[in-house]
């Protein structure tokens, strides 16, 4: 139950945790081995000391052992061990010489360990001692832990015989203390180590697994949205998993915005049909009507009444007539293509009317010679979209116009600096009778479309530093 809780955490939290505890896991470890390492070096630095101090008793202690010198064997062993004081220093806590039939010959206590006593009368750890004697058979130096004791047999050899046995006895905790000190300093170096590596710990992980909880999040999202470019500048497996993800979401928003063209395009071409079908229904009574009109206006009479109320009737069905004029944008009969000089003639064309709206244009033109579109269709394009944009721009405002040919498409981007058009508007600011302006009838950017279509292009509108750009893509295709 314990360990789902903690699987369950956040990755920025289990990070984190799982590496605190791997660390101190391996401190832990690390120390434990140092000491116990630790623990052998100084129990053989202590028998290696003390058999040093043994072996220049040697040969003295074998001559008195071979001629039953137990007095010469006793001052041997006081004498060259000296004070208790100097035992202790050598972590010695008694001294015991053993002859060939394994019992005392002599010793530091004789209280303790009277001569002549059999080596198993002495306490479970001298009978130990015994046995692995019996079975070492006197080669080299023997060393037993047994009873709280550390005894360390050496043989003492003559003409390849073993004569008997020098035995140096200590506690077992007589390294303790030097166990003790070492075990303090182990711990502070552990402890400074983890207080430099746990707090290490902490930032990576956080520093790795923020990203990723950023991420996971935006994914959860409804719509993914991509991440800010400085989340995670590496280029290693994290960052590649990043730029995947960018890549989708920008796949998937390439996909809603073809999704919504197809959409509006659907609707458009709908609304066309249906604007096409009205106007030509319109078309055959208004021409009727003009007709009357024009006949009246020669043949009727001519009393102040009718002079004053046709006029208003001419002008009324004309702007009709604009309007269902406007509705029907059919394919018109090709024209020459597309140069230099038709922008020109656009620019000269549309000069007044950007100087009486107090806006100021750019233009950036990158054509080298014709391009094979009709010079009819597109000068319309640009006269619809400059003036909408000069119009939006107004008094002070700013107009880009950018012209220039990309791989297969000519592009035209027409920008202005004016207010920027509704999100609500957008959707539908292509449609007829949709102006942004107060005036306007909406049917401009309505014949816009419906030329780019005949064309088999593409127009969109984008918010960009700002400003309002309407983008045209009109594919080049031979149109002859």
């Amino acid at each position: 139950m314990f360990l789902n809780g903690v699987l369950a955490l956040s990755l920025r939290h289990k990070l984190t945790l799982w590496g605190s505890v791997l660390i101190v896991c391996t401190a832990m470890a690390v120390s434990g081995a140092h000491l116990s390492r630790a623990v052998d070096d100084l129990k053989h630095t202590l028998l290696d000391r003390s058999e040093v101090l043994a072996r220049s008793t040697e040969q003295p202690l074998l001559f008195a052992l071979m001629h039953a010198d137990a007095g010469a064997a006793y001052g041997i062993i006081h004498g060259r061990f000296g004070s208790e004081a100097e035992m202790q220093n050598f972590q010695i806590e008694q001294i015991v010489v053993l002859n060939q039939p394994e019992e005392v010959f002599v010793s530091t206590n004789s209280e303790r360990y009277p001569p002549r006593t059999k080596l198993a009368n002495l306490g479970p750890e001298y009978r130990a001692l015994g046995a692995r004697l019996a079975a070492a058979k006197g080669v080299g130096r023997l060393a037993i832990e047994e009873g709280g004791k550390i005894l360390l047999a050496l043989p003492l050899v003559a003409d390849g015989e073993t004569r008997g046995y020098l035995v140096l006895e200590h506690r077992a905790d007589s390294f303790r203390l030097g166990l003790r000190k070492l075990g303090r300093s182990t711990l502070c170096t552990t402890l400074l180590v983890l207080a430099v590596m746990l707090p290490i710990n902490w930032y990576w992980g956080r520093r790795i697994a923020e990203p990723l909880t950023n991420l996971a999040r935006h994914m959860s999202n409804r719509r993914p949205e991509t991440l800010p470019s400085r989340t995670y500048p590496y280029e290693d497996e994290v960052g590649q998993l990043f730029k995947a993800y960018d890549r989708m979401c920008a796949e998937l928003q390439e996909k809603e915005d073809m999704k919504q063209e197809m959409i509006q395009s659907e609707r458009l071409a709908a609304l066309g049909r249906l604007s096409a079908s009205v106007a030509h229904e319109i078309n055959n009574p208004l021409a009727g009507l003009i007709t009357a009109v024009d006949t009246l206006k020669q043949h009727g009479s001519q009393d102040p009444v009718t002079h004053r109320v046709l006029p208003l009737l001419e002008r009324g069905l004309g702007q009709i007539k604009g309007i269902v004029s406007a509705l029907l944008v059919e394919s018109r009969a090709h024209s020459h293509s597309l140069s230099i000089r038709d922008i020109e003639d656009i620019q000269t064309l549309l000069a007044a009317e950007v100087e009486k709206q107090g806006a100021h244009w750019e233009w950036r033109v990158g054509l080298l010679g014709d391009v094979p579109l009709s010079a009819t269709l597109v000068r319309q394009i640009m006269i619809n979209l400059v003036l909408n944009a000069a119009q939006a721009a107004g008094p002070g405002g700013q107009v880009a116009v950018d012209i220039r040919l990309k791989p297969g498409h000519l592009s035209i981007d027409v920008a202005n600096d004016g207010r920027e058009i509704p999100a609500e508007m957008k959707r539908h600011l292509f449609e007829p009778f949709t102006g942004t302006r107060k005036g306007g009838h909406g049917l401009g950017l309505w014949v816009t479309y419906q030329i780019v279509q005949q064309l088999k292009g593409r127009i969109k509108v984008l918010g960009r530093d700002g400003r309002t750009v309407f983008v045209v893509m009109l594919p080049l295709e031979d149109r002859r």
